[in-house]
């Protein structure tokens, strides 16, 4: 899943709310293209969400000093993707 499958979800909510008029026995239309609008954003939301966090990396430095003492370092930083090719 991913953003196309979120635009396509709310997109088609969409066209069921506003464009067309199908009487479906034991569901409200209005209320099935509400909840497709509503999951749609949900997965674009998420799939930011996530695209965002692999972009995070943690780093963890250990140094012995000579006396037999240990240092550890913590680093977090965002990773940066190299610039595509042309």
């Amino acid at each position: 899943m991913g953003y196309g499958f979120g635009i396509f979800l709310a997109a088609l909510g969409f066209i069921l709310i506003y464009a067309l008029e199908v009487d479906i026995p034991g569901i409200g239309q209005e209320a099935l293209g509400w909840i497709l609008v509503v999951a749609g954003l949900l997965i674009v939301v998420l799939t930011a969400v996530q695209m965002n966090a692999r972009r995070r990396t943690a780093t963890v430095e250990r140094t012995t000093h000579s006396d037999g003492s240990q240092s550890v370092q913590e680093r977090n930083t965002d990773r940066q993707d190299p610039p595509p090719a042309v």
